[in-house]
């Protein structure tokens, strides 16, 4: 993955990203203020929770209104540029996640050096391996990296808001004879439709043997056929994965 030089910065618990960062980086053309203020809007993103705002004091006298991005938002935001740069951008800040779920809560006394800055390869590198010390048996569901095209199961039910998670969604679409009984993978009919794909990742292990894992990953195409069988409405949320 190309470098992506965006800085996460820490206020009152959260991470957070710079937009104004994020604007340039993402080499958008039309003014800032624009932007941020149609993708708010346009997304339905919501202040205190998605984002922050503030004043900020300019040299040379004035002000200028600045904003502080979960790294969720900023992914969102990066994904519907629908370019080169926004897919570098949302890979990025898939992996900053992967990473400090990764971190594990009761030894969090023991690693808060681990969270720097994450803004060169060679600290990316340092962090990952430290993390696999402190926690060997990392998820599998955290080794799995999206593409920008697919989603997988645990991001659909947050996406379409089903009062269920990912474990009960694979329940439910096995009861539905979507998946086969006793396995979370799709029937072939399913698949030909074009609503799933199967993708294996080989799982290299220092201590132990290499194994194979199936991903199931669902399609956009896959993703509006689902909110029609959970009978969702396709709201602003569907339309940024659709973008």
């Amino acid at each position: 993955m190309k470098k992506v030089n965006i800085e996460i910065h820490e206020s009152n618990g959260k991470k957070l990203v710079d937009a104004r960062e994020l604007y340039y980086f993402l080499e958008v053309t039309s003014k800032f203020a624009d932007w941020i203020k149609n993708r708010i809007k346009g997304y339905d993103f919501i202040q205190d929770k998605d984002y922050v705002s503030f004043s900020k004091n300019l040299e040379s006298g004035g002000q200028r209104k600045e904003y502080g991005l979960t790294i969720e938002m900023a992914k969102e935001l990066a994904m519907v540029e629908n370019n080169e740069k926004g897919q570098q951008a949302r890979r990025y800040f898939i992996n900053i996640e992967k990473e400090f779920k990764s971190l594990n809560p009761a030894n969090l006394s023991k690693i808060q050096i681990l969270q720097i800055a994450l803004d060169s390869e060679t600290q990316r590198i340092e962090l990952e391996s430290q993390v696999k010390k402190l926690e060997p048996k990392a998820e599998l569901a955290d080794r799995i990296i999206a593409t920008p095209d697919l989603i997988d199961i645990g991001q659909v039910s947050k996406v379409l808001e089903l009062p269920i998670g990912r474990n009960n969604l694979f329940k439910d679409l096995r009861d539905r004879g979507i998946l086969f009984k006793g396995k979370n993978e799709p029937k072939q009919e399913y698949i030909e439709r074009g609503y799933f794909k199967l993708k294996e990742k080989l799982i290299k292990r220092r201590d132990h043997a290499d194994f194979t894992v199936l991903t199931v990953l669902v399609t956009q195409k896959g993703l509006l056929w689902l909110s029609k069988l959970y009978k969702i409405k396709v709201s602003n949320k569907l339309a940024k994965i659709q973008a």
